[in-house]
C-alpha cells in the first residue's frame, strides 16, 4: 500500500492489487513515449500511455482535412537500409514488418534553393562529393576532407551507446578521437577551415534546419550527427507519421500495453518530504492513476514547472530550468492544390528556399518579433507530400506542406486566449498565411489560383496539440551546454521519475525513439543494445518514389482506389 499527503493536503493511496495500479505510466504518446511503453511492455510490465489529443503520436500523428492527410512532424527519415541505426531501431521494437517507406528521389532528396543558385544534394557520401566538386572544383580537396569528418564523427557517436564492459569503455577516447577534437566547436568554424566558397558552405549546412540553429551557434558533432543521419538519402512512411504511430501502437498492444487518448495529465503524484517519489498521475478530470514508475514524454518545462510545481524540486534544478532555452518554433501551411506539380517543378526531394548564402544572418532574420515585415519570409522547408507518398496522390489534387522558423514571442498577445480565438489572431493568422503562399510563389509560380483548401499552423497551434514550450519543435534548443552530456538526463532527481524524448538524448522521429529505448533500459536496469536485439524476421519494405515499375500488387491497389474514389466523386473537390 502506498500512502502519502499531496500538497493540497489530501491522503492518497494506491493498492497494487487496484486494477488502476501500473507499473509504468507514460504522459505524452510521440516517438519516445511509444517506444519506452514498448520496451517495458514487453519486458512484462503492465504499462498505461496517456495523451491529451484525441490521436496518438505527437508530432508524429497524421490528421486530415477534407479526406488528404497531412503530418506536421514527419518529413523524412534516414538510415534505413538493413544494418543502418534507424533500421535497427524498427527492427529491435518489432514494428519493421509493419511500416514500409518511400525512397525520396536519390539524386536530389534535398533541393538548395539559394539566392539565384539552384543545386542538388544527391544521397551518399561519394555522390555529394562528386557532385559539388563538379559544381565547385577548386573546393574539391576541403569538400573531401569536410565530409570525411562529417562521416567519422557521425559514426563515432553510434558508437557510444554500444560500447560494452570496462575495457572497452577506457578505449573510448581512442575510439572517438575526432568526436571529443571537436566536441566544442561550433559548425561555422569547422566548415571554415574546409570550405572558402560562401555558397558551398550553405549548400553543406542546408540542413541546419533539421535542428534549428545557425551555424555559428550550432555544436558540429550535432550537425553531423544530423548528416549523418540522411548520409544514405531521405525516406518517406508510407502512410506518413500516423503509419509509424499505428506500428507502434499496435506492438505495443500486443504486448498487452495499453494506450488512452484525450486523457490530459494536470499533475504527477508524489510523495515523500526531504526525498520526493513519483507515484502516480492526477488527470484534468479529478481522476488519479497509481504506478511504480511514471515516465514524461513532455519536455523538462511541461515536466518539472506544469506537473511537478516549483515548490517540488531542488534548487538547482529549479535554476536549470530557468536558464534552459528552447528550440525555436513555427509557422506550417498545409495546401491542398489543383495542379500538375511535376510540371511546376516538384519532385520527392524537399525543397530548403533560402533568399541567400548567409545562414547565420538569415537566422537571425526569422527570429524577428515582426514577422509580417517584408513581403516574403527569409527561408522555408517545401514538400510535397503526395509525391514522397504516391499511395496518397489520387490522381489530381496535391498536398503540400510549407514550414518557417519564426520567434515564439511574434505570438505573445495571443498566448492566454482560450480555444475560441479572437478576431485579432484569425486576422494575424490570416496575413501570415498570405505572407506564406508568396513565399512559396517564388518557388511554385502561379500556385495561389490553384489552392482548393488551406490551414495554417502556428506556435499556439503547436502548444495546443502538442504541448510543447512555446510551441518548440526540438524540445530544447540544441546548443553546446544543452546536448551530449549537458542534456536533461533519462533519470531524474525524484525517485521513479523518469524523462524521454526531442530534450533527452536526441531530437527527430528517430532521435526521440532511441532516447525512449534508453529510458526503458534505465528502468529496467539493462542496456539499450539487450532491448533492440536483431530478429531477422523483422524488415522494412523500401520502394522508389521515383520510379513505379517495381510497386507491388497492395501498393498499385491502394493507389487504384484512391483514384476510383475520386472519379466516383467520393474524394476531392470538384
Amino acid at each position: 500500500m502506498i500512502k502519502s499527503i499531496d500538497k493540497d493536503g489530501e491522503v492518497m493511496k494506491s493498492n497494487e492489487n487496484d486494477p488502476k495500479q501500473y507499473d509504468t505510466i507514460i504522459i505524452g504518446s510521440g516517438a519516445g513515449g511509444l517506444a519506452s511503453a514498448i520496451c517495458l511492455a514487453r519486458a512484462g510490465q503492465k504499462v498505461l500511455v496517456l495523451e491529451q489529443h484525441d490521436v496518438p503520436g505527437g508530432w508524429c500523428h497524421s490528421f486530415y482535412l477534407n479526406g488528404y492527410r497531412f503530418t506536421p512532424g514527419v518529413h523524412y527519415v534516414g538510415l534505413l537500409n538493413k544494418g543502418e541505426s534507424t533500421s535497427d531501431l524498427y527492427g529491435g521494437l518489432g514494428i519493421a514488418n509493419d511500416v514500409s517507406f518511400f525512397r525520396m528521389n536519390p539524386e536530389a532528396y534535398e533541393h538548395c534553393w539559394i539566392g539565384k543558385h539552384r543545386i542538388d544534394m544527391p544521397a551518399g557520401y561519394d555522390n555529394i562529393k562528386e557532385v559539388l566538386s563538379e559544381q565547385f572544383p577548386e573546393e574539391q580537396k576541403g569538400i573531401a576532407s569536410y565530409l570525411k569528418l562529417v562521416s567519422d564523427v557521425s559514426y563515432e557517436l553510434q558508437l557510444i551507446p554500444k560500447v560494452k564492459g570496462f575495457w572497452q569503455h577506457l578505449t573510448i577516447p581512442f575510439r572517438t578521437k575526432n568526436m571529443g577534437k571537436y566536441s566544442v566547436f561550433s559548425l561555422r568554424k569547422v566548415i571554415n577551415k574546409h570550405i572558402k566558397n560562401p555558397l558551398l558552405k550553405a549548400v553543406l549546412n542546408i540542413q541546419i534546419g533539421d535542428h534549428g540553429l545557425p551555424p555559428s551557434r550550432a555544436s558540429f558533432p550535432l550537425h553531423a550527427a544530423v548528416m549523418g543521419h540522411y548520409s544514405s538519402g531521405g525516406y518517406y512512411p508510407v502512410g506518413g507519421g500516423g503509419a509509424l504511430v499505428k506500428a507502434m501502437t499496435k506492438a505495443l498492444k500486443k504486448h498487452n500495453g495499453n494506450i488512452q487518448t484525450s486523457k490530459k495529465v494536470s499533475k504527477i503524484l508524489l510523495e515523500g518530504n526531504r526525498k520526493k517519489r513519483a507515484i502516480g498521475v492526477q488527470l484534468e478530470s479529478g481522476e488519479k492513476i497509481f504506478a511504480k514508475q511514471v515516465i514524461s514524454n513532455a519536455d523538462p518545462q511541461k515536466t518539472f514547472i506544469d506537473l511537478i510545481g516549483k515548490e517540488n524540486i531542488s534548487k538547482k534544478l529549479n535554476k536549470r530550468l530557468g536558464k534552459t532555452k528552447y528550440s525555436c518554433t513555427s509557422l506550417m501551411l498545409f495546401l491542398t492544390v489543383d495542379m500538375d506539380v511535376r510540371k511546376a517543378g516538384l519532385d520527392s526531394g524537399n525543397i530548403w528556399l533560402m533568399q541567400h548564402e548567409d545562414l547565420d544572418t538569415l537566422f537571425e532574420d526569422t527570429q524577428k518579433i515582426n514577422i509580417l515585415e517584408g513581403d516574403t519570409f527569409p527561408g522555408m522547408f517545401i514538400s510535397c507530400t503526395t509525391l514522397k507518398d504516391p499511395i496518397s496522390f489520387d490522381g489530381r489534387y496535391h498536398t503540400i506542406e510549407a514550414i518557417t522558423y519564426i520567434n515564439h514571442e511574434s505570438f505573445n498577445e495571443f498566448k492566454n486566449e482560450d480555444r475560441r480565438r479572437s478576431k485579432a489572431y484569425l486576422n494575424f493568422k490570416a496575413q501570415l498565411t498570405e505572407k506564406m503562399i508568396r513565399t512559396l510563389e517564388t518557388v511554385i509560380p502561379g500556385v495561389r489560383e490553384t489552392i482548393v483548401q488551406k490551414e495554417l499552423g502556428t506556435p499556439i497551434t503547436n502548444e495546443y496539440y502538442i504541448n510543447s514550450t512555446n510551441g518548440c519543435v526540438y524540445g530544447t534548443e540544441k546548443s553546446f551546454w544543452q546536448i551530449g552530456p549537458f542534456s536533461y538526463k533519462a533519470k531524474s532527481e525524484i525517485e521513479n521519475l523518469y524523462l524521454c524524448g526531442a530534450s533527452v538524448l536526441s531530437h527527430g522521429v528517430a532521435g526521440a525513439g532511441y532516447s525512449g529505448v534508453e529510458t526503458a533500459a534505465k528502468i529496467l536496469k539493462c542496456r539499450q543494445d539487450d532491448l533492440l536485439t536483431p530478429d531477422e524476421s523483422q524488415e522494412i519494405k523500401i520502394y522508389e518514389a521515383e520510379d513505379d515499375s517495381q510497386y507491388p500488387e497492395w501498393i498499385l491497389k491502394k493507389i487504384k482506389v484512391k483514384r476510383d474514389r475520386l472519379a466516383a466523386g467520393v474524394d476531392g473537390f470538384s
